[in-house]
């Protein structure tokens, strides 16, 4: 099969390269996908799962990518609540080759069942940053009708899903961003736009939770904001100031099978808008990872036709 590969942390983006691997292993409680489309996150080659297995043992060269849409091609040993030829999506393991390839190996339990009428590029876009926004809004900060949460980076992959899940659970939503991204925000339902280059931070005054995927010292300012009671949760960095009389914590998302099948029928419902930006075939993976424009919405790689 074609991947494309990472031969080591120090080679970076010019490292990567399409590679002829060998079709993968189905362990036990296994699947092997054929990947159909396939997203990843530009910072991941500076994870430490990108060149090292759980053992700590070094497995390059690595196939990057943590995201995956296809259709269920092999199954494993004991491998049960999945069917050979089921559309599914969902995470790929983060010590072990990932989506940016042919076919992937991928724990049963990470994937889900993927509706016919979602398209695999939408699907592929889904699983991190839906989980993560959900994570972070509803299982650490446990936000609450009626409550005020400031979204920083909420024209992103992440913010803009935690916008709409949170304007759909009843808070009032406060997003931050670049000026450019204003009427995004607001179209996606926020309530309030702050432009972290022109505009004050404190103008939003106290809130009940801030969703920080920045960090630095937009992190470090925010806690500040934070209400008495209120959570101050970031997926970019562990945080070293924390609210006065308040919570701080830091995060990484988790899979979880039936969220990701709640999210994939808010797409259906219409109730959840996932922005994919460019679309590209594999043979053009490695120039995704390092793009000469910024590009609105997700960067998605299609792998494989329906």
């Amino acid at each position: 099969m074609q991947a494309i590969t990472a031969p080591g942390r120090d080679a970076g983006v010019s490292g990567l390269t399409l590679s002829d691997l060998p079709y993968p292993h189905a362990a036990e409680n296994d699947v092997v996908v054929r990947v159909h489309a396939a997203g990843f996150t530009r910072g991941e080659l500076d994870w430490p799962g990108t060149w090292s297995d759980r053992s700590g043992r070094d497995r390059t060269p690595s196939v990057p990518g943590h995201e995956v849409s296809g259709v269920v091609a092999t199954l494993g040993y004991g491998t049960t609540g999945l069917t050979v030829g089921q559309r599914v999506f969902g995470l790929t393991d983060w010590a072990r080759n990932g989506s940016l390839a042919e076919y992937v190996a991928v724990e049963a339990r990470n994937l889900a069942p993927l509706p016919a009428d979602v398209d695999h590029t939408v699907a592929a876009a889904l699983p991190i940053s839906g989980l993560t926004a959900w994570q972070g809004l509803f299982d650490h900060a446990r936000i609450l009708t009626g409550q005020t949460v400031l979204i920083h980076g909420a024209a992103g992959a992440v913010g803009s899903l935690a916008v709409q899940l949170a304007v759909e659970a009843g808070t009032r939503v406060i997003g931050t961003g670049r000026s450019a991204d204003r009427d995004t925000v607001l179209a996606l339902g926020a309530h309030m736009f702050l432009d972290l280059e022109a505009d004050r931070l404190e103008e939003a005054g106290e809130v009940d939770v801030v969703f920080d995927v920045i960090g630095g010292d937009v992190l470090d300012r925010s806690a500040a904001l934070v209400r008495a009671g209120g959570t101050l949760v970031t997926i970019a960095q562990p945080p070293t100031v924390r609210p006065e009389d308040g919570r701080a914590l830091f995060f990484v998302v988790e899979p979880d099978r039936a969220r990701l099948a709640d999210l994939a029928q808010r797409l259906r419902d219409g109730r959840l808008d996932v922005r994919v930006g460019a679309v590209v075939p594999l043979k053009e993976a490695v120039a995704a990872f390092a793009p000469k424009l910024r590009v609105t919405g997700r960067t998605i790689i299609r792998v494989a036709e329906d």
